[in-house]
């Protein structure tokens, strides 16, 4: 068996061992583990039972890790996006007045389109016609992205009303606990100490519980909360989409997680060193495999699924098969009856990883023609975008609608792919919907 396993991921082709990448599918899970407690706490503001939602993403989670490690044989994980499940409950269901029912329904619609288009391979095509130059931004902007992600979380950059961010207070104890993790996963990193992150992590877990920072749990095992109030509620209410207002909402949902799993898709293989020749191999797989997770979770009865930022912590660690988004997905499973135990890996755990797995991601910079300012210009955009906006699609919103711009400015617009121009009208139409929507929900 371990050999068929070991051929299956070409354990040996791709320079790993079976360790390692289990190692690296914990890390994934450790690191988005927070999503079985966020999505619930988010999707719950709009009615749905949390207890429902808790098992529907996991199931969803899962599902989606299971079909991008043994289809697309990428160390890649799903879940639900956060983004677009604040956007499904306070933009749509609780601004709009919308039912969560409803907007379920819209999300199942949209999934349904995202396979059809996943089908005839236009997502597989707009990911090739981008140029190395932007998939280079893309893959350092998400990098700059859960970087600040695990600052903000760490308590080390906080809100500021004055200067928009400042500085955390240093007062604060769990804040030392996150310098704690940086300080040694930085030191574990220099030295080149294999599974440096993943030792971070179980250190900074420890000290918390040593110190009264992080609470144990009351118990250890729990059974997996009833499906029963949101299963195929999305399926039933289709009919509810027969406004035009309701279409955008649909749109929406579509074209946010369109560019955010492209985004991140595209990343993580720059990441990895998947990419060869601009192109992503299996990209056709990949794709299938979270566009049907997406539609597996609209079914069950949670928001959009698509691939997660924070797999760069499992690739980090050395994660490079499919195996290591297996074991993420088994994991997501066991979650369901062991989700007490996840209570210990707080935000502080996992900030000291996401900090240096963006230090990873953004020395994919380098490649970036900076001498050139038609290239420079869109790049710096998605890059400064993503962190800026708290969004991987309106960071590529941004330095997408620039480049054809730029690029035609320089002289240089024959060497645009017709689908670029394409997508700078694509993205212009976006921002207008998510303007409507914002309008039409106040």
């Amino acid at each position: 068996m371990g050999e068929k396993i070991k051929n299956y991921f070409q354990i040996d082709q791709l320079h790993t061992t079976v360790k390692r990448e289990i190692l690296a599918g914990f890390t994934t899970f450790i690191s988005m583990a927070y999503i079985l407690f966020v999505n619930p706490s988010v999707l719950g503001a709009s009615g749905m039972d949390k207890g429902a939602v808790f098992t529907a993403t996991a199931l969803a989670s899962a599902l989606g890790c299971f079909l991008m490690g043994i289809l697309a044989k990428y160390p890649i994980a799903t879940a639900p996006a956060l983004g677009i499940n604040a956007f499904f409950a306070y933009s749509v269901c609780i601004g709009m007045k919308i039912p969560w029912q409803t907007a379920l329904a819209g999300v199942f619609v949209a999934s349904l389109i995202f396979i059809v288009i996943t089908i005839f391979k236009l997502r597989e095509m707009i990911i090739n016609a981008i140029p190395a130059d932007l998939k280079y931004a893309i893959s350092s902007g998400i990098g700059l992205f859960i970087a600040f992600i695990g600052l903000h979380d760490g308590g080390l950059i906080v809100a500021n009303k004055s200067t928009v961010v400042g500085l955390g207070s240093l007062g604060v104890a769990t804040t030392w606990l996150t310098i704690f993790g940086l300080i040694l996963t930085s030191i574990l990193m220099v030295r080149r100490v294999p599974g440096g992150i993943f030792i971070g992590m179980a250190a900074t877990a420890i000290l918390g519980l040593l110190t009264g920072l992080i609470k144990a749990p009351a118990q250890w095992v729990s059974t997996a909360p009833s499906l029963k109030p949101t299963f195929m509620v999305g399926v039933e209410h289709i009919g509810d989409i027969n406004t035009v207002q309701l279409w955008v909402v649909v749109l929406t949902f579509l074209l946010v997680t369109f560019f955010d799993t492209a985004g991140t898709l595209v990343g993580l293989a720059q990441q990895a060193g998947f990419m060869k020749d601009n192109k992503m191999p299996r990209v056709g797989k990949a794709l299938m495999s979270d566009s049907t997770a997406m539609l597996a979770g609209s079914v069950l009865g949670t928001s959009p699924v698509g691939a997660y930022v924070e797999s760069s912590a499992g690739i980090a660690v050395g994660g490079r098969s499919g195996l290591t988004a297996v074991t993420t997905g088994v994991l997501f499973i066991l979650g369901l009856f062991f989700s007490p135990m996840l209570a210990v890996v707080t935000s502080q755990v996992t900030a000291p990883a996401l900090i240096i797995v963006g230090v990873l991601m953004a020395q994919s910079m380098k490649h970036i023609a900076w001498e050139k300012m038609e290239i420079a210009i869109p790049a710096f955009l998605i890059l400064i975008g993503m962190p800026l906006t708290y969004s991987v699609s309106d960071g590529i919103a941004l330095g997408f609608i620039m480049y054809p711009i730029t690029m035609v400015a320089a002289k240089r617009g024959k060497e645009v792919h017709p689908i670029m121009y394409g997508l700078f009208f694509v993205f212009i139409f976006f921002l207008i919907c998510r303007t409507v929507l914002k309008l039409s929900g106040k």
